[in-house]
């Protein structure tokens, strides 16, 4: 009997052990955030706070020779082997770097501080980049990346090879190198930050809690592949604010996962707008939920305002997300819901399995490049709830613009241009 009894134990903590494995880790939620009620925009030296150089660590600033181990150097000197606060400064100069990790947690007192006065150069052979991105900073509770320096990508010779790992359903596409990778950490501020010509994205945040990107400017050309301004995933509280992007695809994205967020005086363009999503690529997507995105302005990008989801996927939910107080010039596709993403018109697939709620649009004014301003191609397994569209004034040229709803039946009301669908 007493054999019997160990036996059922040993089957379920053996249950236990494969259900635990099964389910998805959520990313860690830090207490609260470090920066509230001070002004991280000006920065002040701690009492006491040190200050290392790459310079003392051999690097030059002649853009030709490679200052990777002399930046990693420094790195280990203020993170791991400092006690007071201490901070890692690229002074003014031309640095060329492959693919660092900038890894945590540090033994110094939190947040510390990178201070980028300089120019930082990727290397351009992309079989460095073993580790997937460039720049990559993880499991920090406490980061500052600032200083007012750049980021140079040197992207260009990558991007013929950059594949489109958006419409790859297996999972195996390999994209290029991120810029600059923040993962597993909390209370990260990025602020006053140039990033040019990036393998791939300019800056990927991950399973973070806390994060603050203000005033980076993130340039490249509108021909420039899979080169996203701003890529979320998995992370919760993210303010966004006073960022210009002009780059070769979304501004920002957001997908799986993304919760919280409030992005603030954006100026976008050229690229592809702003998406959530695309949603219901992956199976046991986290929903998307709780998006306020207001005072931003587009100029000539491919699309607006964007939620995307895939036909006939997985599930997926996104809900409670509001776009107010936008100015377009020049939107080619500025208000949409798609969930027949990358799906030929007429989509003949099955209907998304993404369930798609509260969504608003609210006073959404300027011109478009065509004639069909407002397009929401909603699920039709699943339809999308509690759409509001109100004050929308989009021109285009002399003629009419038509709104279209498909599986939908959106709230409109104040000034409506174009008319509200039939």
């Amino acid at each position: 009997m007493a054999i019997a009894k160990s036996a059922v134990i040993l089957i379920l903590f053996f249950a236990l052990a494969c259900i635990e494995a099964t389910v998805p880790k959520v990313p860690r939620i830090a207490g609260p955030d470090m920066f509230r009620n001070k002004n991280v925009a000006k920065d002040v030296l701690l009492p006491g706070e040190k200050i290392v150089s790459v310079m003392d660590f051999g690097a030059k600033a002649d853009g030709k020779f490679d200052c990777t181990q002399a930046f990693m150097s420094a790195w280990q000197k203020v993170c791991h082997q400092s006690t007071g606060p201490t901070r890692l400064l690229i002074p003014p100069g031309r640095f060329l770097v492959s693919s660092m990790f900038f890894s945590g947690p540090c033994s110094i007192p939190s947040p510390v501080t990178i201070q980028v006065q300089g120019y930082v150069m990727a290397t351009t052979d992309i079989s460095e980049y073993e580790n997937g991105d460039w720049l990559i900073f993880e499991k920090h509770n406490g980061l500052k990346i600032i200083g007012g320096g750049t980021f140079d990508g040197q992207g260009k010779k990558s991007w013929e090879y950059s594949q489109n790992c958006e419409s790859a359903a297996d999972g195996t596409c390999a994209r290029n190198p991120s810029s600059l990778f923040v993962s597993d950490s909390s209370n990260v501020v990025i602020q006053g930050i140039r990033s040019v010509n990036p393998k791939g994205f300019h800056v990927f945040i991950t399973k973070c809690t806390n994060v603050r990107l203000r005033k980076l400017k993130l340039l490249a050309p509108a021909t420039s592949p899979n080169t996203d301004g701003i890529h979320v995933s998995h992370s919760n509280i993210v303010l966004m604010s006073k960022n210009t992007i002009a780059t070769g695809d979304d501004c920002i994205s957001m997908i799986q996962g993304v919760k919280n967020v409030f992005i603030n005086r954006l100026k976008c363009g050229p690229g592809h707008g702003i998406s959530i999503g695309s949603l219901g690529k992956y199976q046991d997507e986290d929903e998307v939920r709780g998006i306020r995105i207001k005072n931003c302005s587009l100029i000539g990008t491919t699309n607006g305002l964007r939620v995307k989801a895939w036909p006939d996927r997985y599930a997926g939910a996104a809900s409670d997300i509001s776009f107010s107080d936008i100015i377009m010039e020049k939107v080619k596709n500025p208000i949409i819901i798609d969930q027949e993403y990358e799906c030929d018109p007429g989509c003949k697939k099955k209907p998304s399995l993404v369930k798609i709620k509260n969504v608003h649009f609210q006073n959404v004014r300027g011109t478009t490049t065509s004639p069909l301003a407002v397009d929401l191609r909603c699920s039709k397994l699943f339809g999308c709830q509690g759409v509001t569209v109100r004050d929308i004034d989009l021109k285009f040229g002399d003629a009419p613009t038509t709104s279209r709803c498909v599986n939908t039946h959106p709230i409109f009301g104040g000034l409506l241009m174009p008319p509200p669908c039939a």
